[in-house]
């Protein structure tokens, strides 16, 4: 007898667990660094249009294909593409969906472990473990393959309670206390010398700074944004209620994911002027920020130690949150090849949870062994290469080989009134011409 297939039991549990999956270190942190050394408020405004031309359209291909087709992006992909050679190619796109969310999970197990190493450490000073937190501070490899193991059983243990039990419920719990964290800390930072040039910076638009590039940036960031081009939104949409209305609740996870990189922006860019008000060194020889990664690791400790007691409390709530987007964003990357795996019915889904856990962290721990070399690499095959190419061809699938009649029906599924709005009258076209083109775009920028 066939299980019935897992559903959000809500529409807010849907929006948190989906927007978990969107929001994450893109958001809060790449997001606002992009912005600070791309004309702020210009930059932000290209990111919100990009948004509405290219990830929204592309968010909706593959959360109707996850509900059209009720399963993972491999059988998903080989439905659509029918008998015979598209059929095997869609399956074939499929893998490639599954081996890129396990290929990125595995890196991105290493960074939120350093994320939770950067919270514990100054928490251990303020409880007075002087010598755990130098410990924990120091490099090597045992360290930071105990932060990422401690990441990867955190995620393990959400995804085998299941889809309402584990991922459902902590989305629900994390997502608002992410939030709530970002607003704290704003109100903090803003009374600190050298923020209010920093919003100024954000949120005035320098027109000097618009160009060909700059757009190609803004689309790439809409793009990676909502994590498309791992499956993540195929399998949530396959859990999504037939009764919600599939436009509404995709443009909902959106301005969700939009929000949360513009509150991000709010806190970030400010506090790295409130960094060099301080006489932290934040800019590069050519006068432009430092990477991210720099400031990540080395600026924003550094502001904080100049601050004092306050300094530790911020640099905890600080680390905490950018721990919290980057779990969230754990939980559907691991459910993907864990409900591809639970699908093909020769194993149950705990057993496929600890399997794919185990063979992704395995993944990590060779990563870490080899890590001059696998580390950018693994970074750059995910998101330089495989998603933009795998957005583009879901697009295409969904555009051409899912018959307009199919989309149809399944957008009347709780939004009767669809053939009437502008959204009908342009997205089965956008995505069939456009859609597929522009992923390839931000792919060959990135190149």
């Amino acid at each position: 007898m066939k299980t019935p297939r897992a559903q959000f039991s809500s529409r807010f549990g849907f929006l948190m667990a989906a927007a978990g999956a969107a929001v994450g270190l893109g958001n809060v942190w790449s997001f606002p660094s992009m912005a600070a050394n791309n004309g702020g408020g210009a930059f932000l405004l290209l990111y919100l249009l990009m948004a509405f031309v290219l990830a929204y359209p592309a968010l909706m291909a593959e959360l109707t294909l996850g509900r059209y087709a009720q399963s993972g992006v491999i059988q998903a992909m080989s439905r659509v593409g029918g008998e015979g050679t598209a059929g095997r190619l869609g399956a074939g796109i499929g893998g490639l969906a599954i081996l890129t969310a396990c290929l990125g999970q595995a890196f991105y197990a290493i960074v939120t472990g350093w994320l939770i190493g950067f919270t514990i450490t100054p928490l251990l000073e303020v409880l007075g473990l002087g010598d755990w937190a130098t410990a924990l501070n120091g490099a090597g490899f045992w360290k930071d393959w105990g932060l990422a193991s401690a990441a990867m059983l955190v995620t393990v243990a959400v995804v085998l309670a299941g889809v309402n039990k584990g991922i459902e419920r902590w989305s629900k719990r994390l997502m608002p206390l992410l939030i709530v964290l970002m607003l704290a800390l704003i109100v903090a930072v803003m009374t600190l010398p050298g923020a209010t040039q920093g919003l100024g910076a954000y949120l005035v638009p320098d027109v000097s700074r618009l160009s060909g590039q700059l757009v190609l940036d803004a689309m790439g960031q809409a793009f990676f944004s909502l994590s498309i081009g791992v499956g993540a939104m195929v399998i949530y949409g396959s859990y999504l209620s037939r009764e919600a209305s599939l436009p509404k609740t995709g443009a909902q996870v959106m301005f969700i994911d939009m929000g949360v990189a513009f509150i991000a922006g709010l806190l970030i860019v400010p506090s790295m002027f409130v960094a060099d008000e301080l006489g932290v060194d934040i800019f590069n020889a050519a006068g432009e920020l430092q990477s991210s990664s720099t400031l990540l690791f080395d600026v924003m400790p550094a502001m904080f130690a100049q601050l004092g007691g306050m300094g530790s409390g911020l640099e905890i709530l600080f680390f905490a949150l950018l721990a919290i987007a980057a779990l969230t964003s754990m939980f559907p990357v691991l459910e993907v090849p864990v409900a591809t795996l639970a699908e093909t019915g020769r194993v149950s889904r705990g057993w496929a949870t600890l399997l794919m856990g185990g063979g992704i962290f395995a993944i990590s721990t060779l990563i870490l062994m080899h890590f001059e070399v696998l580390f950018g690499l693994a970074i750059e095959v995910t998101i330089t290469y495989n998603m933009p190419l795998i957005g583009a061809l879901v697009c295409l699938y969904v555009g051409w080989l899912l018959s307009r009649n199919a989309k149809l029906q399944e957008l009347r599924q709780g939004a009767p009134e669809i053939e009437n709005t502008l959204f009908w009258k342009l997205w089965p076209w956008y995505i069939r011409f456009v859609c597929p083109l522009l992923p390839l775009v931000v792919l060959a920028n990135s190149l």
